[in-house]
């Protein structure tokens, strides 16, 4: 990922993804707001980190969750689209779920807002579909 400027979402969108790909757990959380709206759609009952969170505690609660039932593979950061306290951002990943094995790829796109250079608001939109399936569904054999 290769920003120029320094812009303070600049900033922070690099060390998020510098404590994301560290699974920093005592770090990345302290990035976000005591309050924050954040929400990835998908089926919460077979993957519990997807959903809305409301708090700092409750996002340190998801990426717990997110990285005792996943392997991160691969990750890339297409594009970043910053317009003064707000971000997209587009991507694509491939994640392994450690409960079937099951490799998920994905593109996927974040929505950030900040706000006294926190995140305030983070939506991630990804194929959820996939995850459920990899997370419902037996390795397929050879």
């Amino acid at each position: 990922m290769n920003m120029t400027g320094d812009s303070p979402m600049q900033g922070l969108i690099q060390r998020f993804f510098q404590l994301l790909a560290q699974r920093d757990l005592n770090n990345l959380p302290e990035l976000f707001a005591d309050e924050v709206d954040w929400h990835i759609p998908g089926n919460e009952a077979v993957a519990p980190w997807l959903g809305r969170r409301k708090s700092r505690q409750e996002v340190r609660d998801c990426y717990q969750l997110l990285w005792q039932n996943t392997e991160p593979l691969s990750a890339t950061v297409d594009k970043i689209f910053i317009d003064q306290e707000d971000a997209v951002i587009s991507g694509e990943f491939s994640t392994k779920m450690l409960q079937t094995g099951q490799i998920v790829n994905s593109l996927f796109f974040i929505q950030i807002g900040i706000k006294d250079n926190l995140i305030v608001k983070y939506k991630l939109l990804e194929d959820s579909f996939a995850v459920s399936m990899a997370l419902t569904e037996s390795p397929k054999a050879n």
